[in-house]
């Protein structure tokens, strides 16, 4: 493939390398230092002049970190002339933060939209974003992929003749019921409110799901705090076993333990869209590859094709 660059900063460089390989393209070298009194200096050590440049960054911890760095390789890129650049965010965190529901409070999904574009951003490639309204907030051309092929894909190796996939809430429902039509199974979802960043009540489970097997599925994963709330609830209901499917599995500090401890949990299946340190692994944690997806919507988007067409 000619006339495409790809760099990425230090949040995911495996995943990046992962891509390349799919695209039969070299990863071209980014150098990021600091200086003494703590600021970020982003070199991007590879012709940028009049080419079709990728930037691939997932933003997670240390977010910040990673956020500007990316917004400083946009600004590198941009003052070398590249052709056109995309940002690959595999995993946009700042889409959480993408309504107004306390006074006084900033709407981070739209302000760091705004900071990418920006900085030299001409199109953004990204992968589930947490709520539909984000696509919006972008003033430029966004390819949004999800990971639910992918998923079912690994779900189809099971027995499904007594599955049901439950969203842990509404807002999901429609991803759930989606995912259930590709795997061919019913769908039932609960009704959850939010308190707090780590509190969550689920007070139901709409749909039929009891002496059935059930698979979760949500969009990310941090704390596991809707998951343990959902659990609860599906013990109630009498459950045969349940296994937890997400695309991003954040998974802070202790997460993965505590899940795998659960007797009802079969299996915790994620993507590498953010990535998971060795410590974390669990022998119930399977964890699938997206970056063929990535490296193919790339090549559409270079080649001019059409990317949605990889949903049909």
């Amino acid at each position: 493939m000619r006339d495409i660059a790809v760099f990425t900063g230090s949040a995911h460089p495996e995943l990046a390398k992962e891509i390349c390989e799919h695209l039969g393209v070299m990863l071209s070298p980014t150098k990021i230092d600091r200086f003494a009194n703590d600021c970020i200096e982003v070199q991007l050590q590879g012709n940028c002049r009049e080419r079709d440049v990728f930037l691939i960054q997932p933003l997670v911890p240390p977010t910040q970190e990673h956020l500007a760095e990316l917004l400083f390789m946009l600004n590198a890129a941009r003052g070398a002339s590249a052709g056109r650049i995309t940002v690959v965010l595999p995993h946009y965190a700042y889409a959480r933060s993408d309504k107004k529901d306390a006074p006084r409070i900033s709407i981070g999904g739209r302000l760091v939209a705004d900071l990418l574009t920006t900085a030299g951003a001409d199109r953004v490639l990204a992968m589930t974003l947490h709520s539909p309204q984000v696509h919006g907030f972008f003033n430029i051309p966004v390819d949004h992929l999800h990971a639910l092929r992918e998923l079912a894909h690994h779900f189809r190796g099971y027995d499904l003749s007594n599955t049901v996939v439950v969203s842990p809430d509404l807002g999901n429902a429609k991803e759930a019921a989606a995912f259930a039509r590709m795997l061919g199974v019913e769908v039932a979802a609960g009704a959850k409110q939010r308190f707090a960043d780590d509190k969550v009540v689920i007070s139901s489970v709409i749909g039929e799901v009891t002496d059935r097997d059930v698979i979760v599925l949500d969009d990310e994963i941090a704390k596991g705090s809707t998951v343990f709330e959902l659990l609860a609830r599906l013990r109630e209901r009498n459950v045969r076993s349940v296994r937890v499917a997400c695309t991003h599995g954040l998974f802070t500090n202790d997460a993965i333990k505590r899940l795998a401890a659960e007797k009802e949990i079969e299996e915790i299946v994620c993507t590498n869209t953010v990535p998971i340190p060795r410590e974390k692994a669990d022998d119930k944690l399977t964890v699938i590859s997206v970056a063929p997806a990535l490296a193919e919507a790339m090549r559409r988007i270079h080649n001019g094709e059409s990317v949605s067409a990889l949903f049909a």
